[in-house]
């Protein structure tokens, strides 16, 4: 068997994890979730209004200030959604597992024993888009 044959059946094994199938569970809900995907659609439009005020050339300060807070309260009622709650520990649990597999890939690419090698464990989601930086 060769490598992508090996990472292939990886694939596989992944996908029969607990903590895939709890995420795409998850999901799953959130995405049958009316109310939620309501609130989340409301969210996005005001993030629309607010980049429309924005850029608009008469800025209307108490508009962008009322649209602000608003997009918070939305924020904040879609973050306490417990369908949201299961489904972000559900992610963060699959994106450690593959942040995991991704860092001994990596180490053993870079000459490490395969059976010895130890992923470091952080909060790294992967996504530097957050991030405050790798130390």
């Amino acid at each position: 068997m060769d490598v992508i044959e090996l990472t292939r059946e990886l694939g596989k094994a992944i996908q029969q994890d607990d903590r895939y199938i709890a995420y795409n569970l998850a999901k799953k809900v959130n995405d049958e979730d009316k109310e939620l995907q309501a609130d989340i659609e409301r969210f996005s439009q005001i993030r629309t209004e607010i980049n429309t005020a924005m850029s608009s050339e008469n800025l209307d300060k108490d508009n962008l200030v009322s649209l602000d807070t608003e997009m918070k309260t939305v924020y904040q009622k879609i973050m306490q959604n417990p369908n949201m709650i299961v489904f972000q520990g559900a992610q963060t649990a699959l994106e450690e597992l593959v942040n995991n597999v991704n860092q001994i890939i990596t180490l053993c690419a870079n000459g490490e024993d395969p059976e010895t090698c130890q992923p470091q464990t952080s909060s790294c989601t992967g996504s530097c888009a957050t991030c405050g930086g790798c130390g």
